[in-house]
């Protein structure tokens, strides 16, 4: 009887990255949306606040950022997200006041994870 192979989660390559005061998992040909950045459509956006590498073997960890470490992303598209409403009620006032908001973004494609 043979035993069950393992199979091992760990991706080949990824990074975790962190811009707009928001940390994310990438790894090479994933697209993701993150804080609006100010570059054109078509441009390029280099990311060096990295946090943590991975190369399916061995995992460095920044203190806090690893030197040297540059994730490169192709700028897909700006946009805006959906309109979120918010409503404000006061009881036996007649008040209600409704408010909306759409926050910008910036649809990157990861290219590259090198030194």
């Amino acid at each position: 009887m043979t035993s069950p192979t393992k199979t091992n989660n760990i991706k080949a390559m990824f990074a975790v990255i962190e811009t707009g005061g928001k940390q994310y998992v990438v790894e090479s040909g994933v697209k993701l949306k993150i804080e609006k950045l100010p570059v054109d459509v078509g441009g390029v956006v280099s990311f060096d606040k990295v946090l943590l590498i991975s190369d399916g073997e061995s995992v460095t960890v920044g203190k806090p950022y690893i030197a040297g470490m540059v994730v490169e992303a192709d700028v897909l598209q700006q946009g805006r997200a959906r309109k979120i409403q918010m409503m404000r009620y006061h009881s036996k006032t007649r008040r209600r006041r409704r408010k909306g908001h759409r926050q910008p973004f910036t649809e990157v494609a990861i290219k590259t994870i090198k030194k």
